[in-house]
C-alpha cells in the first residue's frame, strides 16, 4: 500500500465515521445560504474520487457515476446547481455513493502504476495536475471535509439526534 493510500484510508475513514448515523434531515441541514450541506459534501467527496479515478483510468462515467462526477464541481466550486436534490440526499444514497467512489479510487490509489502517477488530468479546481498530484489531493480531501462536518454537526440549530463526532 502506498503512502497516498495510507493517508487516504485514514482521512476517508474519519470522514465516513463522521457521517455514521446522520439522518436525512441532518445531512440536508444548511448552516448558511452559501455553504454545502453535509450530504452535499459527502457526494462532493465521492464526486472528486470518481472524477480523478475515471480520468486516471481513461474511463467515462455514466449514469449515477456521471452525476457523482458532476458533484465534484457543480454547486461547490462553480455556480451550477448541485446535481442531486434535497430529496435524493439520503443516508442510503450517501453510503452507496461513497462505496461506488471508493471502488474506483482504490483502483488508482492502492498500487498506482508509473503511468497513473505521470498522467495529466484536470483537477476539480481547474488546473492540470499529474496523477501523483491527484493522489495527494485524494488523500487530503476527505479530511478537509471531515472538519467541516464536525463544525456543522456541533453548530447551534443542527437538528437533534446527532451522534457524537470524533475530533
Amino acid at each position: 500500500m502506498t503512502d497516498f493510500a495510507i493517508a487516504w484510508e485514514l482521512s476517508r475513514g474519519r470522514f465516513v465515521a463522521a457521517l455514521d448515523g446522520l439522518t436525512a434531515e441532518q445531512l440536508n441541514f444548511r448552516l448558511h445560504p452559501n455553504s454545502l450541506t453535509i450530504g452535499e459534501m459527502a457526494l462532493h467527496v465521492a464526486g472528486v474520487e470518481v472524477s480523478f479515478a475515471t480520468q486516471l483510468l481513461g474511463q467515462t462515467p455514466v449514469g449515477d457515476l456521471e452525476r457523482l462526477r458532476m458533484a465534484a464541481t457543480d454547486g461547490s466550486v462553480n455556480d451550477n446547481p448541485f446535481p442531486f436534490s434535497v430529496e435524493e440526499i439520503t443516508p442510503a444514497r450517501v453510503a452507496e455513493s461513497l462505496l461506488a467512489s471508493r471502488a474506483l479510487a482504490e483502483q488508482v490509489i492502492l498500487e498506482p502504476t508509473p503511468e497513473i502517477l505521470a498522467k495529466e488530468i484536470q483537477s476539480a479546481l481547474g488546473p492540470i495536475i499529474t496523477g501523483s498530484g491527484a493522489l495527494a489531493r485524494l488523500a487530503f480531501h476527505p479530511g478537509y471535509h471531515q472538519g467541516q462536518v464536525y463544525l456543522i454537526a456541533t453548530s447551534p440549530g443542527f437538528p437533534s439526534g446527532a451522534p457524537s463526532q470524533p475530533h
